[in-house]
């Protein structure tokens, strides 16, 4: 009596009355699995290798990015903060235009005044002149001439007495 059928691509082939038959299938069998095994396992150390390199291609490129995103924000932090010292920069010029024109302004002004307050006074020293002059009735006397030199620090005023 014997059962014959096909499983997976083999063929097995059962006799119950010949011991040495199975024997020689069982010797068979187990010499394919192990050839099979050892295929596999190529396999797998194959895998392995191209994972593991695989792995390692995506970590390095992982790495990669994030060092650009490091170095991109560090650019941008670089140009910030150049900006802000140009920015101080600038208001610490201007606040240093804004005084000075109020010490030029201030130091004009004063001058204006220094010189007003001089020409008042000789203003006033002429008027004394003529009116002392237009009270004197002196025949021989009777032409003024007046010269003014401002200088920066003094006006001067020369008066000649001219005879007619």
């Amino acid at each position: 009596m014997g059962i014959q059928f096909c499983t997976k691509g083999n063929l097995v082939l059962i006799v119950i009355e010949d011991v040495e038959e199975i024997a020689e299938y069982t010797g068979m069998e187990t010499h394919q699995n192990t050839c099979i095994k050892k295929k596999q396992k190529k396999r797998n150390k194959a895998a392995i290798i191209i994972q593991a390199w695989w792995r390692g291609t995506l970590v390095r490129r992982t790495l990669l990015h994030m060092a650009l995103r490091a170095w991109i924000i560090q650019c941008w932090w670089k140009m910030m903060l150049s900006r802000m010292l140009e920015k101080k920069r600038r208001a610490a010029l201007v606040t240093y235009i804004t005084k000075e024109r109020a010490v030029i302004k201030l130091q004009s002004l004063v001058r204006m005044w220094r010189i007003h307050w001089r020409y008042c006074q000789v203003l006033n020293a002429l008027y004394v002149i003529q009116c002392h002059w237009q009270h004197h009735n002196c025949q021989t006397c009777t032409l003024l001439r007046g010269h003014c030199m401002v200088t920066a620090t003094h006006l001067q005023f020369h008066i000649e007495i001219a005879n007619s």
